[in-house]
């Protein structure tokens, strides 16, 4: 995908960034040269040549570091050979000076292309692990239109344990959406236990209340075979929505989440704040009283479902995305229109560089004698394929 598209601006400014840092330590050793033939042998252009290897160590290659600490060597001798110093004192303390900071740049680079070999293989492996996890919705389930999206941060080492689901049930259509605390494979088991227990709780529970309180109690289950630090912090924000069969309202417990937001066909925006806040899921403060609140679902009208990587996602001067003041008055020919619409608009607000990941679940209600159109949803995974 071109670079406009995928990240605009910011991503612009990023790859301007890169190729200057990367020439940056072909520019030094130019520049000392330079300073060293044009100013009184006083004055020294050592650290220079010194600062060219280190800077290329953490962002070159094995060889490229090599040979720019060799070519910084290099330098050192022929100018020291053109004013016939080298065999002095300070002109070989300067050099060997330059050839140590040279081998220290080499093993530094090693140092640091292992680091990320290790924090690249653990991504991939908790991607993988993710992308076995999540469901997959269907984009029509029960009558209704769904979309959903997983989409990785670009500034982060570990994927993170945003959750979806949604399932038809006698009840009618049930769905969940969730960020479990933590990043990394801890975070995906963790998205494993609170979608395994929604999937067996969401048929045979008559009331999204007990749906939340089984979800509960598997994070319980979970939480007691660990240990230490983790056992005492670990929890999950959810917000869980029951939309009956042929019915035009939506039941809705949240559960600490961010509130879910309801667009209208007309371009209002509905904010479905709880009417009494709830802690999380795995808080262990015991059995917590869970109140679904109900609200219209008209014909034509759209639910928005996120994790906070939406709405914390900040700007250059830190100013976080608020999701519903972007999209009011804004209108959508269906729900996988509106994740596409959105996820653009993150990025041009962040200039392409996300901080946490995002779970997105759009579901839409077909207007009144819509016909049921049959599309393809493409659901990005982790790796953001």
């Amino acid at each position: 995908m071109r670079l406009e598209r995928r990240g605009g601006h910011g991503e612009y400014e990023a790859a301007r960034t890169r190729r200057f840092v990367r020439m940056l330590p072909a520019l030094m050793i130019v520049g000392g040269v330079l300073f060293d033939v044009l100013t009184p042998q006083a004055f020294t252009a050592i650290p220079l040549f010194v600062a060219a290897p280190l800077i290329a160590a953490p962002f070159f290659s094995l060889r490229s570091t090599m040979g720019t600490g060799a070519a910084s060597v290099l330098a050192v001798i022929v100018l020291r050979l053109i004013t016939n110093t080298l065999p002095l004192v300070v002109p070989l303390s300067e050099l060997l000076t330059v050839a140590t900071v040279s081998a220290l740049a080499v093993v530094i680079n090693t140092v640091v292309r292992r680091s990320n070999e290790q924090l690249a293989s653990a991504r991939v492996v908790a991607e993988t692990a993710m992308r076995a996890v999540l469901p997959k919705p269907s984009d029509r389930i029960g009558g209704l239109q769904v979309a959903a999206r997983y989409e990785a941060a670009q500034a982060d080492e570990f994927v993170g344990g945003d959750l979806f689901a949604v399932t038809e049930t006698p009840h009618g259509v049930r769905l969940v959406v969730g960020d479990v605390r933590g990043k990394g494979l801890e975070a995906v088991e963790s998205v494993a236990v609170v979608i395994g227990a929604f999937r067996e709780a969401a048929e045979p529970e008559r009331s999204l209340e007990g749906v939340a309180q089984r979800l509960e109690r598997a994070l319980a289950r979970e939480e007691s075979r660990r240990s230490g630090l983790e056992a005492v912090e670990g929890f999950t924000t959810a917000v869980l929505a029951e939309i009956p069969s042929g019915a035009s309202r939506v039941r809705i417990v949240n559960r600490g989440h961010p509130e879910p937001i309801l667009l209208h066909p007309d371009g209002v925006v509905e904010v479905l704040g709880p009417t009494v806040p709830a802690l999380p899921l795995g808080m262990g403060l015991g059995a917590w009283p869970d109140r679904a609140d109900e609200w219209d679902l008209p014909a034509g009208a759209t639910l928005l479902f996120y994790t906070d990587g939406l709405s914390e996602a900040r700007d250059a001067d830190g100013v976080f995305y608020d999701p519903a003041a972007r999209l009011r008055g804004r209108i959508f020919p269906g729900p996988e229109e509106l994740l596409s619409a959105l996820i653009d608009d993150v990025r041009r607000h962040t200039g392409g560089e996300t901080t946490d990941d995002m779970a997105l679940l759009a579901v839409a209600r077909p207007a009144e004698g819509q016909p049921d159109r049959r599309r393809t949803v493409s659901i990005v995974g982790p790796d953001g394929t």
